[in-house]
């Protein structure tokens, strides 16, 4: 179990004086409840903190309406959430840079800093990873948790909670295009315009991107795009016979070679698309993971030395997020379309919400 709290039925009564902590426990399918949730005892390099901003993620919703993402199946009462960012309200004895008081966003990852990947620096890929929400370990959808303190980043004075919880999405997007190599001379189609979709396209512009097409299936998600900062957008099908005729658009939407293609949906035709369109010598770049298996044409894009990369979670990111967001390169509080608060009858209506689509970006809970 991670630091984040104890397995279910671990919940025992508050210290005289003290309010009980209690957390979003998914219990089975579409059923979330606020419950009673028992953090670990204070190690000497861990901190604890008061959740101030959980936005709601497609791995969450993922969970609540099949109890699995991907291989991560939950198999018994788990706590939700991982965008998250709070106020430190407990240090541990040989915790040096952070005090009480302080505002911090929280990576939600618990490598083990042993396994050769992590002494490789590629932690993210760690095969021992606690993270939070992630079966069987807690998330951070409660009132407290306890966290290690060198997984807690200080706030910038500039840089508000909502902002901080918002490291996590972007995250992905900075680690996406860091694997790519994205700078100045990197022309950029995006597939996908989706929450992880628009945050790579605003790092991938913060890198210095000159460029960025972004093509999506729905009206209203192109035109969050374009107001986003997108150079241009494109209308797509979900039918893959219309790949090639949609790749012609897309090349023309460009007016120049396509240098980078991130596919944040994952599916075989998103992928197709984007194997088509990327130029000789280009990179295409997999993000989403909308499908475990995927049909494509890899014989034509290896002909022409298209490079695919993948990405899983991210790494060493949230001080450059921080730095993006408190310099102004990158502005999140767009994103952020619903907001919540921490009760019963909001959690339910804010994960139906974020599970509905429609005009929802990201939505967060302030707790």
């Amino acid at each position: 179990m991670g630091k984040g709290g104890m397995s279910h039925g671990s919940a025992g009564e508050a210290k005289d004086g003290e309010e009980e902590n209690m957390a979003a426990w998914l219990l089975g399918i579409n059923t979330l409840k606020i419950q009673p949730f028992k953090l670990p005892p204070l190690g000497p390099h861990d901190v604890k903190i008061r959740m101030k901003a959980v936005g709601i993620c497609g791995s969450d919703v993922h969970y609540l309406k099949t109890m699995r993402c991907a291989d991560f199946i939950v198999k018994e009462p788990m706590v939700i959430g991982h965008e998250c960012a709070g106020i430190i309200e407990e240090v541990g004895s040989e915790v040096k840079k952070l005090v009480p008081g302080d505002r911090v966003a929280l990576e939600p990852g618990i490598s083990c800093w042993r396994c050769n990947l992590c002494k490789e620096g590629r932690y993210n890929l760690c095969p021992e990873m606690k993270f939070f929400a992630t079966p069987p370990v807690h998330g951070s959808l409660a009132n407290q948790v306890v966290h290690p303190a060198d997984l807690c980043f200080k706030l910038p004075d500039s840089v508000s909670l909502e902002e901080g919880a918002m490291c996590e999405p972007l995250s992905v997007g900075v680690h996406a295009c860091r694997r790519a190599n994205i700078g100045p001379e990197t022309n950029v189609l995006v597939m996908g315009a989706g929450p992880i979709g628009l945050v790579t396209m605003l790092a991938a512009r913060a890198f210095g991107a000159p460029r960025i097409v972004i093509v999506d299936v729905d009206d209203h998600r192109l035109s969050v795009a374009k107001e986003l900062g997108a150079d241009d957008i494109v209308k797509v099908s979900t039918n893959i016979q219309d790949v090639a005729e949609e790749v012609s658009q897309i090349h023309k939407a460009m007016e120049a070679g396509i240098d980078v293609t991130f596919d944040c949906a994952g599916f075989n035709k998103t992928m197709s698309t984007a194997l088509s369109a990327t130029r000789a010598g280009g990179k295409v770049c997999l993000v989403g993971m909308g499908h475990s298996e995927m049909t494509v044409p890899l014989t034509p894009a290896a002909a022409r030395e298209v490079d695919v990369v993948g990405i899983f979670r991210y790494k060493n990111t949230w001080p450059l997020c921080l730095e993006f967001i408190s310099s102004g390169k990158i502005d999140v509080k767009p994103l952020i379309t619903h907001r919540f608060g921490f009760s019963q009858k909001e959690v339910e209506e804010a994960f139906e919400t974020s599970a509905g689509g429609g005009n929802a970006i990201k939505v967060m809970f302030n707790l």
